[in-house]
């Protein structure tokens, strides 16, 4: 788009966070209708989900994100890689305390913050791994995205205040006008991603999400 280059990689990730609140406000609304969220679980995710979001951002307006992204990267691969291979016939693992999953959100809430997502890619395999059924996991963490996205754009917002070289309508390190766009044509759709996911089987759900979570990897890691 022919934007400077000083702040870019910055304001991509904040705008992508900004664009998150109503993607997975929506999102959740339509989950939440099927009665697929798991609210216990959010309450348990949510307190380290705050503090991770606004310390990602934090280091993501300091920092260079480029060895981030290379680990971030390999994180994928190896969690999509999972994702595609057969499941293992046996009891699952049992889902770990609240004080273990408040701690899972500081991870969570910080890298979210950090890569500019939802929180999805790393809610899902984690909640599915300990035995939430698929849809449900998807559910939660759409409902998870919203939080992370607030808190993480506010901090995006107040560590890129004041920043010289940033492009007009510019509020920190968010982008309104691509913010605003790329909102207009994603919520009304992401109803329609709550209603697949409900729809297709668990199974074809985890291989899809494990592809993506691949195809993410190598972008990521050949970029």
């Amino acid at each position: 788009m022919g934007m400077a280059q000083d702040w870019i990689s910055h304001q991509a990730i904040a705008t992508s966070l900004a664009t998150v609140i109503g993607t997975g406000a929506a999102s959740t609304i339509s989950h939440q209708r099927h009665g697929a969220v798991r609210w216990d679980l959010f309450r348990l995710l949510i307190p380290g989900i705050l503090i991770g979001a606004w310390l990602g951002a934090g280091i993501a307006g300091f920092l260079p994100e480029l060895w981030l992204k290379r680990l971030f990267g390999l994180f994928l691969l190896f969690t999509g890689a999972r994702m595609l291979r057969r499941p293992r016939i046996g009891p699952t693992a049992a889902m770990p305390s609240g004080l273990a999953l408040t701690a899972a959100g500081v991870g969570i809430g910080t890298l979210s913050a950090l890569l500019g997502i939802g929180g999805g890619i790393l809610t899902v395999p984690i909640l599915s791994h300990y035995g939430l059924q698929m849809r449900r996991a998807v559910a939660t963490s759409s409902a998870c995205g919203v939080p992370i996205a607030v808190v993480g754009t506010a901090g995006f917002v107040a560590f890129g205040w004041g920043r010289e070289g940033l492009p007009e309508y510019s509020l920190g390190f968010v982008y309104w006008p691509a913010a605003l766009v790329i909102l207009a044509a994603s919520v009304s759709l992401a109803p329609l991603g709550a209603r697949f996911a409900h729809r297709l089987p668990t199974h074809v759900l985890k291989r899809i999400f494990g592809a993506l979570l691949v195809a993410v990897s190598f972008r990521l890691l050949l970029v």
